[in-house]
């Protein structure tokens, strides 16, 4: 992919779980930007807003345009409460990503992505991506597919090193036998454990066309970009530069030192290095501003991609409460966004915002009583007798030590699924311990460290700012 003018300067950070949806996805894509949607665990959000009722209707109407109405209506039945379920009963859960899932499992990925994406593009000619972690490997293929089947413009892949997918994209693209190698631990025989997935196995017949999409590496020094252009297994279209004062997952740093966040001047990426390479790249993490923008465009990138100052916007799905609190702190100077090196499951750091009523809260997360039935974040790990094994540091400590699970990585591990899905409103409902009344999973939130976007545009355009207010904040359009 040559540099060009069609290319956006503004990418909307795929922001999990659910927090960038098709709604924000839509909004930043009709402005001419490139919107994105997060595919992590969508086939758990998906099948909770069936179980809520559909309300707007709008899930159905996606499934209605699947090409395969077996498969969607199959999805459906399985999920869809009319009228929404009790407020007080648990959502129905999903079957739990392996290598061998059942089928009815493989195909809601298959039609959540579909959905996602179908309905961020619905009604406008604007780019939409989708956004998946290297990390969590097991639903790659077949949400690459659902995706690919609405015609997905962009994939954007971080939390590790994707080298396998620019190659899977032009299988998939071919209807080929796809096969993502997995990450195994105590896999000391160095065996070769793989998922495959074939996608015709879905289209007995007439094969739709399948577009491939662009893909994004998101990496964080020249290093990894050298990495994905040298070794990746097809061709890779561009980056995005995460520094490590973006949200979400952040990469490991590479040489800890005496600071209080633990991360040196060896962990600013290299932009000459990467500007060398000759691919567009957009630099990301704290560049929310027309000061900042011009300042990645001067230094040869293509643009910015920003998350956080979307995140707090009317359109994304963080529950509304949620944003105004953040906000209304910012304003006060009392937010705290921290850098915790523990609460992870995948072992990188993640950035949280410390708040009273979410699990972060040191009460709240020793009251809560550990449970992994999502298992995104599961490690995949070798038995004595080769066969596959999985655990999480954020089960319940017993069921991991049995495992062969180390005790000490359990130390401070959050439940991320669990707990993101409640950030936008879909929180598993459970008893509490002891007695018959049910609360909902408290929720964990990550934001970028960079709130400086928070005071011009509040003042410009209030608490209740729009995805076409941030854009117009950052290319520097007057109101």
């Amino acid at each position: 992919m040559k540099t060009s003018d069609k290319l956006p300067e503004i990418i909307q950070g795929g922001m999990g779980i659910g927090v960038s949806d098709w709604r924000l996805a839509k909004a930043v894509s009709t402005q001419h930007q490139m919107g994105v949607v997060s595919g992590t665990a969508i086939d758990s959000v998906i099948a909770r807003r069936l179980q809520l009722g559909d309300a707007d209707g709008r899930i159905r109407r996606a499934l209605s345009d699947f090409p395969l109405p077996e498969m969607a209506q199959r999805v459906l039945d399985e999920y869809f409460i009319p009228g929404g379920k009790p407020a007080e009963k648990p959502f129905k859960l999903i079957p739990v990503h392996g290598l061998q899932i059942q089928r009815s499992g493989v195909e809601l990925t298959v039609v959540s992505n579909f959905a996602e994406v179908f309905l961020a593009k619905e009604g406008h000619s604007g780019q939409v991506g989708i956004n998946y972690l290297e990390k969590i490997q097991l639903p790659t293929l077949p949400s690459l597919f659902g995706a690919m089947l609405a015609n997905v413009d962009f994939v954007l892949m971080g939390g590790g090193i994707p080298l396998a997918i620019p190659g899977i994209l032009d299988g998939l693209s071919r209807w080929d036998t796809v096969e993502l190698k997995l990450h195994v631990e105590e896999n000391s025989r160095h065996q070769n454990y793989s998922h495959l997935f074939d996608p015709k196995a879905f289209f007995p017949k007439e094969l739709p066309k399948l577009n491939r999409p662009k893909f994004l590496a998101i990496i964080s020094s020249d290093i990894v970009a050298k990495n994905m252009i040298r070794r990746a297994s097809g061709s890779v279209d561009g980056f995005v530069v995460e520094n490590y004062t973006a949200g979400g997952h952040n990469a490991p740093p590479r040489r800890s030192d005496h600071s209080s966040s633990r991360y040196g001047e060896k962990d600013i990426p290299d932009i000459e290095k990467i500007r060398e390479m000759g691919l567009p790249f957009w630099l990301a993490g704290g560049y929310a501003s027309p000061k900042k923008l011009k300042e990645a465009l001067d230094s040869g990138a293509n643009g910015i991609q920003v998350g956080t100052a979307f995140a707090y916007c009317r359109e994304s799905a963080l529950l509304p409460e949620i944003k105004q609190e953040v906000l209304r702190r910012c304003m006060k100077g009392d937010l705290k966004v921290v850098t915790d090196f523990q609460a992870s499951p995948t072992g990188y750091p993640f950035k949280v915002i410390w708040l009273d009523h979410t699990i972060t809260n040191t009460d709240n997360y020793n009251k809560r009583k550990r449970c992994c039935d999502l298992g995104y974040l599961r490690h995949i790990y070798c038995k004595e007798n080769s066969e596959i094994g999985y655990r999480c540091p954020g089960e319940p400590i017993q069921s991991y030590v049995k495992k062969g699970g180390d005790q000490e990585k359990t130390v401070g591990k959050q439940c991320l699924c669990n707990g993101l899905l409640a950030t936008i409103g879909l929180g598993q409902v459970r008893k509490e311990a002891g007695s018959d009344e049910t609360a909902s999973e408290l929720p964990i939130v990550t934001s970028g460290e960079n709130f400086s976007f928070a005071m011009p545009m509040i003042e410009r355009a209030g608490m209740n700012y729009s995805a076409k207010d941030v854009i117009a904040y950052i290319l520097g359009e007057k109101l």
